[in-house]
C-alpha cells in the first residue's frame, strides 16, 4: 500500500515532465525540422515571455484569484517603454517606469479584489478593458517606436545558443519558487488560497497577501511586456490580447487550482515548455493552425480531468480547504506566525 502511494506521489510530481518528454520524443521522431537545433532554440525563445506572466500568473491563482487585465498591463508597459525610450531615457528609466506601471495596476486589482470585494473575474476583466481603452484613446491606436540596447539585448541576443530571454525566464520562475517555497509570505500565499477566512482567524494578514499576490502578476506582466518591446521594438497598444487565457491555461496544465491554494511553480516551466512544443509541433508537420485552439483546450481538459480524478483518489488531502497551512504541494511547511491582520 505504501509502494503505491510513493508511486502515485512520484507520478504527480513527474508525471507532467513524463508527459512532455514523450511528445517531445514523438516529434523529434517524425519531425526532422522539429529537432533541428534553431528550432529547438526558437521553442525555448518564443514560450519565454508568456511563461514569464504564468509566473505571475500562478502566484494570483494560488492565493486563490486571476487577473484577466496581464495582456492589458503587457501592452499598455510596452507603449510606455517605447514612449519613455524614444525620449532618450536609458534602460534603468525606462525599466523602472515600466515595472511601477505594472505593480500600480495589479495593486489596483488587489485592493479592488482583497478591500472592495469585487470578484477576480469583474474586477480585473474591467481592469483589462479600462487600461486597454485609456491606451488606445492616448496612442490613437497608433504604435510607438522607441527601445533601448539593453531591452534589446535582453529579449534578442543568445549565448552558446540558449537565448537571454529564456534564462530571464528561469531568473523569474526562480524568484516565484524562492519567495512560495522560503519565505513567510509564500506561506501565507498558500494559505490564503486555501482558506482566506481560516487564515484571517489564523492571524494572516489576508488582504495584504491578496494585494501582494496582484502586485507580483502586474510586475510580471510588466517585465514581460518590456521582454516584448525588447523583441518587437515596437510597443504596440493591440499587443498580448492572448495573454490572459495561455497564462492561466499553462498554470491548469502546470496543476495550479483553480481554486486556490495548490501548486507547484516547476511544473508551471513544464507546462510552458510542453505546450510551446505542441504548438511549434504542429506547425512543424504542416498542421493546419485552426487545430491549435481544439488541441490546446483538449491538453488543458484532460489536465484537469486527471487532476482531479489524482486528487479524489488520494482523497484530496494534501491542500485541504479545512486547514489555513494546509500542505500544498510546494507550499513552505513551516507553522504559521500569527501577524496582525488588516
Amino acid at each position: 500500500m505504501k509502494s503505491m502511494a510513493n508511486r502515485s506521489g512520484l507520478l504527480r510530481r513527474f508525471g507532467l515532465w513524463l508527459v512532455f518528454a514523450l511528445v517531445t520524443s514523438v516529434l523529434m521522431a517524425v519531425s526532422p525540422t522539429f529537432r533541428s537545433t534553431v528550432n529547438l532554440e526558437n521553442i525555448l525563445e518564443q514560450n519565454a515571455i508568456i511563461g514569464i506572466v504564468a509566473c505571475g500568473m500562478a502566484v494570483m491563482m494560488i492565493s486563490g484569484g486571476f487577473d484577466l487585465s496581464v495582456g492589458a498591463v503587457g501592452a499598455t508597459t510596452s507603449v510606455v517603454g517605447a514612449v519613455v525610450a524614444s525620449r532618450g531615457n536609458g534602460a534603468i528609466v525606462t525599466i523602472s517606469v515600466g515595472l511601477l506601471a505594472g505593480i500600480a495596476v495589479g495593486v489596483a486589482n488587489g485592493i479592488l479584489i482583497a478591500k472592495v470585494r469585487i470578484n477576480a473575474f469583474v474586477a480585473t476583466f474591467a481592469m483589462a478593458s479600462i487600461v486597454s481603452g485609456l491606451l488606445f484613446v492616448a496612442t490613437g491606436a497608433e504604435s510607438k517606436q522607441g527601445v533601448t540596447p539593453l531591452l534589446e539585448s535582453a529579449a534578442n541576443a543568445r549565448v552558446a545558443g540558449i537565448p537571454v530571454i529564456f534564462a530571464v525566464f528561469l531568473g523569474c520562475l526562480l524568484a516565484v519558487w524562492f519567495l512560495l517555497t522560503r519565505t513567510k509570505y509564500g506561506h501565507y500565499i498558500y494559505s490564503v488560497g486555501g482558506n482566506a477566512e481560516a487564515s484571517h482567524l489564523s492571524g494572516v494578514p489576508v488582504q495584504r497577501v491578496q494585494i501582494f499576490a496582484f502586485a507580483m502578476g502586474g510586475l510580471m506582466a510588466a517585465g514581460a511586456g518590456l521582454l516584448l518591446l525588447g523583441q518587437t521594438m515596437v510597443g504596440q497598444p493591440s499587443a498580448a490580447a492572448d495573454w490572459p487565457l495561455e497564462a492561466i491555461a499553462i498554470c491548469v496544465v502546470g496543476g495550479i487550482a483553480l481554486t486556490g491554494g495548490i501548486g507547484r511553480i516547476e511544473d508551471v516551466l513544464a507546462a510552458t515548455l510542453l505546450l510551446g512544443v505542441i504548438s511549434n509541433g504542429l506547425n512543424q508537420l504542416n498542421v493546419s493552425p485552426y487545430w491549435k485552439p481544439a488541441v490546446t483546450g483538449l491538453v488543458i481538459l484532460m489536465a484537469v480531468v486527471i487532476d482531479r480524478y489524482s486528487r479524489l483518489h488520494n482523497g484530496a488531502g494534501r491542500g485541504s480547504k479545512n486547514s489555513p497551512a494546509a500542505a500544498a504541494p510546494g507550499a513552505p511547511t513551516t507553522p504559521l506566525t500569527p501577524s496582525a491582520s488588516t
